[in-house]
Formats: C-alpha cells, structure tokens, sequence
C-alpha cells in the first residue's frame, strides 16, 4: 500500500479506535470487578481485546510484572476467541453483505490479533471481483485499522502501570512504581517505511501481486503455528471467570463496531 492510502485510512479511524479502546477498556473494568477477577488478569484480558490481542497482553504484563499464570490465562482467553472470530466473521460479513471496507475495518477492530485479523479478510475477499472492487481491499482496510490500533500499546501500557502503582501505593506508601519502558513496535515503522518506498518508487506496482502472494502464505504459516499451540490443557486453563469477562468484552466490541462500520462505512 502507497503511503498515502496508509495515512488516510488511520486518519479516518482515528476517532473510532479512540471511542472503542476506551469503552472496552472502561467496560472491562467495570466486568472485572462485578466478577470479582483480580487487576492482573483484568487489566491483561480488557487490554488483549481493546487492542491487539497478544502484543498488548505481553506488553502490558511487562509492565505490571504479571504473574506467568495470568499472562496464560489472558493469553489463551484471546486466543480462543481469536479461533472463532476466524470463522465467525466471514459467516457474518456475507450474511449481511458488507462492503470490503466495511469488513476490513470491523475485523481490525474486533478480531484481537493481527494474524486473525488478515485469515479472515483474506477470506472474505475470495468471493469478490478483483476487478471491481480491488484484489484485497479488505485485507488492506483491515491491515492499516489494525496497525493503527497497535499504537495505542504504548498509552495503555503506561495507564496499566500507573494503575498498578497507585494500588501499590496505597497498601504501602513506600511503594515504588513498577512501571517498564514500553515496547516499540517496530513492525509499524517497518511497515510505514515500507509504505513510503512503495509511495516514492512508482515501478514496485509491477510486483504488487507477487509480494501479496507471498505475504499471505506468510500469514498463513503464522496461523499453522498459532494453531498448533491449541491444546486441551490450554483449553482449560482458561477459567471461567476470565473467559466470561474475555466473551463479554468481544461481544460488545464486535456489536458496537459492526453498528457502526454497517451505518457510517461505505
């Protein structure tokens, strides 16, 4: 994708991301206290799905120094919804005939993970002409709502931090913050270096096709391995609690944002 593409369409869901990341982080809050979950698994389960699923749970725990139990909790949780909205979306999308961008940018909001995230709009995109509404639109609109949201790690990060640390504090108020520097999600300077290349070098259009190819048997091997990691005891490591506050949270995402794509995405 040429850069200014890229810049458009995080420009235009700016607002969007901000509305939904701050209301499933506030609903997830409000879930986990009403379930009586601990702050750790909270905060890494309400942040797995208002952002990016795995990278945000493994940024967040860092920062919080959460348990390793917790980390496979709220890792298997995301993971778990993450197999189903794989299939699920699709399903949905067709049956209420969306647009390429309207399903790209409602699986870059509700699917957790990037890899998810492009299985599904990969799908969705085989049953559309090429030629008349592009080869992979979806998976373009999808790409960049995701990756835009991705950024917002660092926000959420530095916020579970300070949470952590005034609760610390006020058992002991000698406590020190434990907060950790944030990941630097290089992956999204790559791919917007990588955008400007393409924006600034006109004759790369001719390998548009090939690397697209390849990219998506990458993400396809990505998945193989995701998958493999599935297990019964990964399965059941997920309790019910954190399972129902991961369901509750997806669920509201996923309504909201399809409402809102299905009305105001064209």
């Amino acid at each position: 994708m040429d850069l200014a593409s890229v810049l458009h369409t995080a420009v235009d869901g700016l607002m969007f991301a901000a509305g939904t990341i701050v209301g499933t982080l506030a609903l997830g809050l409000a879930v986990g206290a009403i379930l009586k979950l601990g702050r750790e698994i909270t905060l890494l389960i309400s942040s797995g799905t208002a952002v990016c699923g795995g990278s945000a749970i493994a940024a967040v725990g860092a920062a919080i120094n959460a348990s390793s139990a917790s980390m496979a909790v709220a890792t298997g949780t995301v993971f778990l919804l993450n197999a189903v909205a794989l299939w699920v979306f699709p399903v949905i999308g067709h049956s209420l005939h969306l647009t390429q961008t309207q399903f790209g940018t409602w699986a870059g909001v509700a699917i957790h993970d990037l890899s998810s995230v492009v299985g599904a709009a990969t799908e969705y995109s085989k049953s559309y002409d090429a030629a008349i509404d592009g080869p992979r639109s979806a998976l373009d609109t999808a790409n960049v709502i995701k990756l835009s949201r991705v950024l917002w790690i660092l926000p959420i990060t530095l916020f579970a931090a300070w949470m952590t640390g005034r609760a610390e504090r006020r058992i002991d108020p000698t406590a020190t913050s434990r907060r950790s520097s944030a990941p630097v999600p290089w992956f999204i300077l790559l791919f917007l270096v990588t955008s400007a290349i393409r924006s600034l070098t006109p004759a790369l259009a001719a390998w548009e096709g090939r690397v697209s190819k390849l990219a998506a048997i990458g993400f396809a091997f990505a998945l193989f391995l995701i998958g493999s990691g599935l297990s019964r005891k990964a399965i059941a490591s997920v309790g019910w609690r954190a399972g129902v506050l991961g369901l509750v949270l997806w669920v509201a995402i996923s309504v909201v944002a399809l409402v809102v794509v299905k009305y105001t995405v064209t």
